[in-house]
């Protein structure tokens, strides 16, 4: 929990930082890419994180992959400062923190809908438009299918979960009719 607190901590700041020069949308980008390289390299990581490296190779490492990457000066300096702060390892939680505060200063809301079966394009845009409706923010909804639904679907939209599903319906039966309830 402590971890979280600080990843929050560091992505306010830097939010803070893009507010102020008006660069949350490169600051956005720049963070999502290196993050994404550094999970999906998990060499890449160990070396930045692991203290069995000497820092200043470890250092190297970064900068040289920061360079590789075009980097702004201050991610740049974002980055080192998380390194030289030993927090290079929250930088998935700074990022998963960052991208939300930044949807949220922009008045958008991120959801995920998971469907037994395909959805046509036109469903999805009606389901887009009411919960962009009931939240009062643009939606940027994420869909996937998920046959063990059997039918219906789930939306998540931060803690809020709409569920629809057939076989949350069907086990909400059977607790019913465990109790002695009708149904």
């Amino acid at each position: 929990m402590k971890n979280l607190a600080i990843a929050r901590r560091y992505a306010k700041a830097l939010l803070l930082i893009g507010k102020e020069d008006e660069q949350i949308d490169t600051y956005r980008e720049e963070l999502g890419t290196f993050v994404g390289l550094i999970e999906q390299e998990k060499d890449l990581q160990q070396v930045l994180v692991n203290p069995l490296y000497g820092v200043e190779a470890r250092k190297k490492v970064l900068t040289t992959v920061m360079d590789k990457l075009s980097l702004s000066q201050t991610m740049m300096k974002f980055l080192i400062f998380l390194f030289d702060k030993g927090r290079i390892g929250f930088l998935g939680n700074i990022n998963d923190f960052f991208q939300k505060f930044a949807d949220e200063l922009k008045g958008v809301a991120r959801a995920s809908l998971v469907s037994a079966t395909a959805l046509s394009s036109e469903t999805i845009d009606k389901i887009r438009s009411a919960l962009s409706k009931r939240t009062g923010q643009d939606i940027i909804l994420e869909v996937e299918q998920d046959p063990e639904l059997i039918g219906g679907i789930v939306t998540r939209i931060g803690d809020l979960v709409l569920d629809g599903s057939v076989k949350t319906q069907l086990l909400n039966m059977r607790e019913s009719l465990k109790r002695g309830e009708s149904v």
